[in-house]
């Protein structure tokens, strides 16, 4: 997940190979959605996020009811900087468990990235609320706060 000097307004670069067509539907990586899993959470972790997307995608679309894939995969979206698409993985783990904290965290920060500052400051609220203990919600929700604020 990004840190809090992802905040600033610079803009992402873009997408390595985004404008690349999608791979033909027979070609899927070796191994079991598990080694998928596991593979795309290695990338993820090795600064490898759009690789770690192509994988996640293998294992969501082979295990779609699956929490944990769907969070590695709004992760590695995020860090891609496929904003809309980690907005939507996020909103899928929420409607599963509206109770998911790092899912509420993880979907504000991608709603204030594509400029939803009023979502993002709700979802931040929800995730700081629910885990006071942990700064970089609160952190988040401030930021979001201001930005929504220098907005009006």
């Amino acid at each position: 997940m990004p840190s809090r000097d992802d905040w600033d307004e610079e803009t992402p670069p873009p997408v390595p190979f985004a404008d690349a067509p999608p791979p033909p539907p027979d070609v899927v990586p070796q191994g079991e959605v598990y080694d998928w899993y596991v593979r795309g959470l290695d990338l993820l972790e090795g600064g490898n996020p759009a690789a770690a997307v192509t994988l996640l995608t293998h294992a969501t679309n082979s295990e779609p009811e699956s929490r944990s894939v769907r969070e590695a995969l709004a992760r590695a979206q995020f860090d891609s900087g496929m904003y809309d698409e980690a907005v939507e993985s996020f909103t899928w783990i929420i409607s599963i468990n509206p109770a998911d904290d790092y899912a509420q965290f993880g979907l504000g920060l991608a709603a204030a990235k594509i400029g939803d500052l009023a979502a993002a400051v709700e979802h931040l609220a929800l995730a700081a609320a629910m885990r006071p203990d942990i700064t970089h919600y609160s952190t988040a929700l401030r930021g979001a706060r201001a930005a929504l604020a220098a907005s009006r």
